[in-house]
């Protein structure tokens, strides 16, 4: 059975902690967040930078047992590396240079209560191990110190980093990334939540104006359509300051789409209900797929230039297919072919490699450049050695 609150109870937290929107995702990661709090489960909060992911650990502490011990944040991303051990377990006097006297960690003063690591993902890996034992034993040592120590701390962890990414690139641990991942609340964009926008706004803007001794500040309904349908590359962060530029700056407080585009940056300006409001059926984005494809243009660019260096350069002369006879054992060239094609000229390369047989002719010419050695032509263009075979196969060479 799914936990679910009533709309008294979620506008109650919501009241409490400064959660402002009723999206139904936010909605439910506050579930989550008050029915986890009533375990010791290590949970970790992630999403974009701005998102509010700040939020859910308070609110996991105060509906937790631990609500009258201690609670500390912890910008992991903000603290020095080499002095990053030091302020989570302690060091000794004289552990390092300026140890003068013995410190006391985030571990150690927070015994009891509830520590919020955020931008875990910057951790160093040295400091990762540490991490993972005192999650998994609740066991810790000072820098300098042989003691053992213990603790009893509820960690929650937050990063806007793609996890599985930093996992594949060695950049954080696999095993620690499964014990901070308990459970996962994951904090929805501000573009997957268009119809918070306009609230969000309307509560900036108040509080803008009041500080600043400003008249009211609205929106038309063009400009609310304009700020729902943008993507919010910052989310509440960015939309929080773009209200506090409005309402300082501008003198009309009635604002059109006109003027708010003003103060929009401009790939939010263009084209933003066609390119910028993601459905769940199919919204993607292809930045991806566009930079492989660029990546696979500019390396086929360069193998080019490659071979014809290659050709100029003289190398061709000692392996020129009429001087050696060289056939390869498992590739067959009709008769036809052989005497159809004419020897190789480095002038005649560019000019020979289009679009709708370039990659046919590499293939051939490098394979008589190389005498018939399939891995010395799969590195000549740029192939292994199983997709070179593939493509003679698909060609028919």
């Amino acid at each position: 059975m799914v936990f679910v609150m009533t709309q008294q109870e979620l506008l109650a937290i919501k009241q409490r902690f400064g959660i402002i929107g009723q999206s139904p995702l936010l909605n439910r990661d506050i579930e989550i967040a008050v029915q986890v709090a009533r375990t010791d489960l290590s949970v970790l909060i992630t999403g974009e930078s701005g998102v509010g992911k700040e939020h859910f650990p308070k609110i996991i502490h105060a509906f937790s047992a631990r609500k009258h011990g201690a609670y500390f944040a912890v910008n992991c991303g903000a603290i020095p590396e080499g002095t990053i051990d030091s302020e989570l377990f302690g060091h000794e006097k004289g552990a390092f240079t300026d140890a003068k006297n013995e410190h006391k960690g985030y571990f150690e003063i927070a015994d009891g209560g509830t520590l919020f690591l955020d931008e875990v993902g910057e951790l160093p890996l040295q400091t990762q191990v540490r991490l993972l034992r005192v999650l998994e034993t609740g066991e810790y040592l000072r820098m300098g110190s042989a003691q053992v120590r213990k603790t009893n701390v509820r960690v929650v962890a937050a990063t806007n980093l793609n996890m599985r990414q930093a996992i594949e690139d060695g950049r954080f641990r696999e095993d620690l990334y499964y014990r901070l991942n308990t459970v996962e609340i994951r904090v929805p964009a501000l573009r997957e939540r268009k119809e918070d926008i306009p609230l969000l706004f309307r509560k900036f803007a108040v509080d803008f104006c009041n500080r600043y001794q400003m008249p009211p500040l609205s929106l038309n309904e063009e400009a609310t359509m304009l700020l729902q349908n943008s993507y919010w590359r910052g989310n509440i962060r960015q939309l929080k300051n773009l209200a506090e530029q409005i309402a300082v700056i501008e003198m009309d407080h009635q604002i059109n789409a006109e003027t708010l585009r003003k103060y929009l940056p401009k790939e939010e300006n263009r084209q933003e209900i066609v390119l910028r409001t993601p459905t769940r059926e199919s919204g993607k984005d292809y930045s991806h797929e566009i930079g492989i494809l660029y990546n696979m243009v500019m390396q086929n660019k360069k193998d080019l230039e490659e071979l014809k260096g290659l050709l100029m350069s003289g190398e061709h002369e000692s392996v020129r297919p009429h001087e050696h006879e060289i056939t390869p054992p498992t590739i067959t060239i009709t008769p036809s072919e052989t005497t159809a094609r004419k020897p190789i000229e480095a002038e005649d390369i560019e000019s020979s490699l289009r679009v709708e047989d370039g990659e046919r002719e590499r293939i051939i010419k490098a394979l008589e450049l190389s005498g018939g050695n399939r891995k010395v032509a799969a590195q000549k263009v740029g192939l292994s050695e199983r997709t070179l075979y593939r493509k003679i196969k698909e060609y028919g060479l």
